[in-house]
C-alpha cells in the first residue's frame, strides 16, 4: 500500500470504532476486535476516568496515558495530534485549566463527531477540535506549549513530516510529550507488511534508535525513550492469529521487540541557537 493507500484504510477504520463506541462497544488501537488488548487496556486510572462521557473512555484507541505524564501546567496551551473521541483531550483540558485551552487534531469525521458530543457532555469551554492531518498541523508557528499523542504517529507513513510540523507549532521551549509503540531490534518481514497489524500500532513502529534521529533531525532535544509496557510473545498471538500468521513461529521472535514508550522532548529556545 502507498502512503494515501493507508491513510484512507486508517480513516476507515477509526470512523468503525467511532461508530462503535458511540453503539456502546469498546475499541482497540484503531480496531473494533479484540486483538489489542495487551496494548490498549489498563491505561488509566478510574479516578481519570470517572467523570469522562463513557463514549470517550470506549473510543479510546491508545497505547499509554500521556496525559498523566506530560507534567502539564494551569495555562498551558496543548495540541494532540489523532485525538480521537476526544480522552486526553478532555483529560488535558482539566489540567491546564480555564486559564489554558486544549487542542484536538483528527482526520477522521466520525471521531470528530463523538469528540465534539463528548467536549459537551463534559462542559469543558477550554477545547477545539480540529479537523486535519498530522502531517500537515493547521495551526501558526510557535502556538502550543505542549504537545501530547497516544499511538498515532506510527500509523503516520511520513513520521519526519510529522515531527517537522510538531517542531513548527511549539514554541521555543515548548515540549513533545508522546505516547507510541517502538520497536527494538528486527522485526519479521511479515509483520512489517501487514495491515492488519498496522492498525494494531505494530507495523507502523519506529525502531528506538530510528526515532531518536528522527527526532534529532526535527531539531528537538534533551530526548528521552522510556518504556511503559513491554510485550511478550504470549502478547503476540492473538495478533498472529488474527492476521492468519503462523503464531509458533513468529510469535518467539516478536518476544520483547515491541514496547509502549512514554517519548519526551524538547524545542530548544532561541538563545540556545545563537552563536555564542
Amino acid at each position: 500500500m502507498n502512503s494515501q493507500e493507508v491513510k484512507d484504510f486508517v480513516k476507515a477504520e477509526y470512523g468503525q470504532a467511532a461508530l462503535q463506541a458511540k453503539r456502546g462497544g469498546s475499541s482497540c488501537c484503531g480496531s473494533v476486535s479484540e486483538r489489542a488488548a495487551p496494548i490498549t487496556s489498563n491505561l488509566y486510572e478510574v479516578t481519570d476516568t470517572e467523570t469522562l462521557p463513557a463514549e470517550a473512555v470506549l473510543a479510546s484507541l491508545g497505547c499509554g496515558n500521556p496525559t498523566a505524564l506530560a507534567e502539564l501546567k494551569p495555562g498551558e496551551t496543548v495540541l494532540d495530534l489523532g485525538s480521537g473521541g476526544g480522552i486526553d483531550v478532555l483529560l488535558s483540558a482539566r489540567r491546564v485549566g480555564p486559564t489554558g485551552k486544549v487542542y484536538g487534531l483528527d482526520m477522521t469525521d466520525e471521531m470528530l463527531a463523538l469528540a465534539r458530543e463528548n467536549q459537551h457532555k463534559s462542559g469543558l469551554q477550554n477545547v477545539e477540535f480540529l479537523k486535519g492531518e498530522i502531517e500537515d498541523i493547521p495551526l501558526a508557528n510557535q502556538l502550543v506549549d505542549v504537545i501530547i499523542s497516544n499511538c498515532v504517529i506510527n500509523l503516520s507513513s511520513d513520521k519526519d513530516r510529522v515531527l517537522a510540523e510538531a517542531f513548527r507549532v511549539l514554541k521555543p521551549g515548548g515540549r513533545l510529550a508522546v505516547s507510541d509503540v517502538v520497536v527494538r531490534g528486527d522485526v519479521p518481514a511479515e509483520i512489517r507488511h501487514s495491515v492488519e497489524l498496522w492498525m494494531g500500532c505494530i507495523a507502523g513502529a519506529l525502531e528506538e534508535s530510528a526515532y531518536r534521529s528522527k527526532l534529532v533531525k526535527a531539531g528537538f532535544r534533551d530526548i528521552e525513550i522510556v518504556p511503559t509496557r513491554i510485550y511478550r510473545a504470549e502478547d503476540a498471538k492473538d495478533f498472529l492469529g488474527g492476521a492468519g500468521f503462523n503464531v509458533e513461529a513468529l510469535a518467539p521472535q516478536m518476544d520483547g521487540k515491541f514496547m509502549s514508550a512514554f517519548i519526551r522532548a524538547r524545542k530548544p529556545l532561541e538563545s540556545e541557537l545563537r552563536p555564542t
